[in-house]
């Protein structure tokens, strides 16, 4: 990055071949701190570009670990393989730095657009182009790396022309600037962009940013530098990014509906980002079905939901019932089945988004599939964290349903852990039963019986299920909506102290489609799919991850 012969002692003539002064506007320190504060902004809008990558190939593709992964070690690896090819533009650095900058600007703030529409569009195709996404993440991360890395070299190069200095010096200065706006970038993206702006646009605004400090540094302070067809080649370059900046801008309300109904058909109702996740509401009006996603995964189909929510709940309400805790089901959907036990005299649920909650009471479609069970006084709904929530409690129950997204879900891991289900155990009644939603079976029949080893390692017993759904794919907390193969089944878990016996109760209501006799072959179904030996997952040594990047999304 700085070659041997680069430095020189303050006030030493330039040698032979090296460097000449710049030809600045203004005096040289005002110049040396317009530089660093160049690196500042284009340092925080460089970090910008990779958690916005990260996050949104995180809600598409899911995995957040996985996903976070990829993009930073590619993102690295790129910045080092752009600094060596850099050390070519050195003799041009400003005129080389001004089209970085514009290149960075626009395909940075253009790629959080270009992997949502990849995902909404051929997201569900198959085939060759199955893995097309996370192609393109690959692709993203890798050109974003090398811009950001070419970066560094050109701008020593510029400060050093203003004022030569040693090399441990200059490199002080600007790694100092290059931090600094690296965490100014790492905190304006989660407090500021993704709150106000959301995804798209907070790409958009940053490379609209980043495009003006870089034309602005090398147009205003360097523009001695070039040559008159340079200083207007990177004049039309900024005007070109700034107008397909701001175009894009002034279309992404328009690109996000019609991605949203790529993605989750032509009846979206309520499309809302809560402080927790994205929630989406389709259909529940002139005879559409009622589909609720929560962060891109279909967590209720009105069609077959019923087939799911009787399973998790109806077993475990064989016995003592008079207390139930849900962890999870903010829909209301576990707590309708609950209420159908008239001895049940309290419900309290634990959810995570108030926003779910208040759909669950205020939309009519979707209040009306839960038969409105939040106005049942026996239900007490509040919002927190179920991990939390357990292990503040001191309250006991009869019956502890959890009904929680799927356990390959990076951000679900430590709610199928041995630690979490140790505070489950302990506020169980004496004869009290856990009813745990485990994931499919059929595709992941390691992770369904890893939770089961999980369990059984907080000291409870199990009988473990499955039940299947719609031939169309099934419908439940842990489907993608542009998965190409669904699941068709869901599988369980029932725990207790005791071995717990795997029945429905006999002076209970009747399911629509659960029987006895089809929990019996549920069990011997789900047993046939037994994978022996397997280590219980914790909360320092999660053992859910798939092989692939899809991570929890089948």
């Amino acid at each position: 990055m700085i070659e041997s012969h680069a430095p020189a002692p303050p006030g030493a003539p330039p040698r032979p071949g090296g460097r000449s002064e710049a030809r600045l506007p203004v005096r040289p320190g005002t110049g040396r701190f317009l530089v660093l504060a160049g690196v500042f902004v284009c340092a925080a809008c460089g970090l910008v570009y990779e958690l916005e990558l990260v996050a949104l190939a995180s809600y598409l593709i899911g995995d957040s670990v996985t996903q976070a992964s990829v993009v930073l070690s590619v993102m690295v690896f790129a910045m080092g393989i752009g600094s060596l090819a850099a050390k070519r533009l050195r003799r041009h650095a400003a005129a080389g730095f001004g089209a970085l900058e514009a290149a960075l600007a626009l395909v940075g703030g253009c790629s959080a657009m270009a992997l949502y529409a990849v995902f909404a569009w051929t997201g569900d195709w198959g085939g060759f182009w199955a893995g097309g996404p996370r192609c393109l993440l690959v692709v993203f991360s890798l050109t974003i790396g090398l811009l950001i890395g070419a970066e560094v070299p050109l701008l020593m190069e510029l400060i050093q022309r203003i004022r030569r200095q040693d090399a441990g010096g200059a490199v002080a200065d600007l790694f100092a600037a290059d931090y600094v706006g690296a965490l100014v970038g790492g905190l304006a993206f989660p407090f500021l962009l993704l709150p106000l702006f959301g995804q798209l646009t907070g790409a958009l605004l940053t490379g609209t940013v980043n495009s003006l400090v870089g034309g602005a540094l090398v147009l205003g302070l360097f523009r001695r530098d070039l040559t008159r067809r340079a200083r207007w080649a990177l004049l039309v370059a900024n005007l070109t990014v700034l107008g397909l900046l701001g175009t894009a801008a002034a279309l992404v309300d328009d690109f996000e509906r019609a991605a949203r109904q790529a993605v989750y058909g032509a009846h979206v109702r309520v499309a809302v980002r809560t402080g927790v996740q994205e929630v989406v509401l389709t259909g529940g009006t002139d005879g559409h079905p009622l589909s609720l996603f929560i962060d891109g995964r279909l967590r209720v189909g009105a069609r077959d939901e019923h087939r799911y929510h009787e399973a998790l709940v109806h077993p475990a309400m064989n016995g003592p019932h008079a207390r139930v805790l849900i962890l999870g089901g903010g829909d209301g959907l576990a707590a309708r089945e609950v209420l159908r036990y008239a001895d049940v005299r309290r419900v309290d649920v634990v959810e995570v988004d108030p926003g779910v909650l208040g759909l669950a009471r205020d939309d009519r479609a979707l209040a009306a599939l839960n038969g409105h069970a939040y106005r049942d006084p026996r239900v007490h709904a509040v919002t927190a964290d179920a991990f939390r929530r357990l292990r503040h409690t001191r309250t006991t129950y009869d019956v502890v349903i959890s009904d929680l997204p799927d356990p390959g879900i990076t951000a679900s891991t430590k709610l199928y852990s041995q630690e979490f289900y140790g505070l489950a155990r302990r506020v169980l009644a004496p004869g009290g039963r856990l009813a745990v939603h485990a994931g499919p079976v059929a595709p992941r029949p390691r992770v369904f019986w890893t939770v089961d080893a999980t369990v059984r390692s907080a000291g409870l017993r199990t009988a473990d299920y499955r039940v299947t759904g719609r031939e169309s794919g099934a419908a439940g907390p842990d489907r993608a909506a542009r998965s190409s193969h669904p699941p068709r089944d869901w599988g369980f878990v029932l725990a207790a102290r005791a071995r717990p016996e795997l029945r429905l109760d006999p002076a209970g209501p009747s399911p629509r489609t659960l029987t006895a006799a089809a929990l019996r072959a549920d069990a011997r179904a789900a047993s046939r799919t037994r994978v022996p030996g397997l280590t219980p997952s914790t909360l320092v040594h999660p053992r859910y991850a798939d092989r692939g990047w899809g991570g929890g999304i089948p």
